[in-house]
């Protein structure tokens, strides 16, 4: 994760043949949640969450690419759990190689981790944002249930501990076998529930161009001013494009304890879209103890968020969530 944002793009669609249950085999396709938004402290998030990082870019600049492929830089992500049943929990399982092939031990940390995991269905309606445990060999692994059947894509977020490594994504696809039932991606609004919260979201998403994104969290009417670190920061943001996934983690402005930083009740973001598109964000925040998750539909392009918004029937947030 870096300062800034980081976008990666990945078009990897696997054909899929669907009939009544999807096979374990068989190609991956879209998957839909719709329980309410689970917490980050299990390390499970199964809807919508946050996580960020990059690089500023401004103008009609485009983000550097990063996410949408196995390997780079010499690093593979070797996820060594390709399937999962729906609805099931078991360990998902995965190294981090180097050139030479071997399972990298070393990493920098970075938002208290060394190693952030995100799991998102292709049709961006189940998210989950994990931190699984490394065993001495390099091999990752954490339990995890996926509810729906369908394609699910597994980004690794991390730095090798190496002198001059940048921060990389990886991504890989995950299939998870069950009874399928295709979803729509849910309609675009700036306003979001979550377990009791409400979060607005200001600003919109620019193509090349770096802009503000800022989210108020609210309960009951009232404005949320006691947020809790979590991670390091007050908030995690990660950005998803639908149709390919290509993935956008972006990380917050201020620190908790740097003396100008307030603890809520807005979050503030500075983002980059890498194209025009449809996106689904992911905003985590911690309150009384719990990591809770926001999801947004949002639309990169001329139109503003708001714009775009009420060109759409309000739409209350729903898909799964879990930390």
């Amino acid at each position: 994760m870096h300062a800034g944002l980081k976008i990666t793009a990945f078009a990897a669609a696997l054909a899929a043949t669907f009939g009544t249950a999807y096979g374990v085999g068989q190609g991956v396709g879209p998957v839909t949640d719709d329980e309410t938004p689970a917490r980050h402290d299990a390390h499970t998030t199964d809807s919508e969450s946050g996580h960020s990082e990059g690089s500023g870019h401004s103008g009609h600049e485009s983000p550097p690419a990063g996410g949408l492929q196995i390997s780079e830089n010499g690093y593979t992500l070797d996820l060594r759990t390709p399937r999962l049943a729906a609805g099931r929990t078991a360990d998902l399982r995965f190294a981090i190689r180097g050139e030479d092939g071997r399972a990298v031990t070393a990493f920098r940390r970075e938002h208290d981790k060394e190693l952030h995991l995100i799991v998102a269905s292709r049709d961006l309606n189940t998210y989950r944002h994990l931190h699984p445990t490394r065993a001495a060999d390099g091999t990752w692994s954490i339990p995890v249930s996926l509810p729906r059947a369908g394609g699910y894509r597994v980004f690794a977020d991390f730095t090798p501990e190496k002198q001059g490594a940048e921060n990389l994504t990886l991504g890989a696809d995950l299939a998870v076998s069950g009874a399928y039932a295709p979803r729509n991606l849910p309609a675009p609004d700036t306003t979001a529930t979550t377990e009791g919260y409400e979060v607005k979201l200001g600003g919109a998403l620019r193509p090349g161009a770096a802009r503000e994104l800022k989210l108020t969290v609210s309960r009951n009417g009232r404005p949320v001013t006691d947020l809790q670190p979590y991670l390091g920061a007050y908030g995690h943001l990660v950005a998803l494009r639908s149709g390919d996934l290509a993935y956008l983690h972006v990380h917050p402005g201020g620190a908790p304890g740097d003396g100008s930083t307030e603890p809520g009740p807005d979050i503030s973001f500075t983002a980059t879209a890498p194209s025009s598109g449809t996106y689904r964000l992911f905003l985590d925040f911690k309150h009384e103890g719990t990591v809770h998750t926001a999801a947004f539909t949002v639309r990169a392009g001329t139109a503003t968020t708001e714009e775009e918004a009420s060109e759409e029937a309000p739409h209350e947030s729903s898909g799964e969530h879990g930390h």
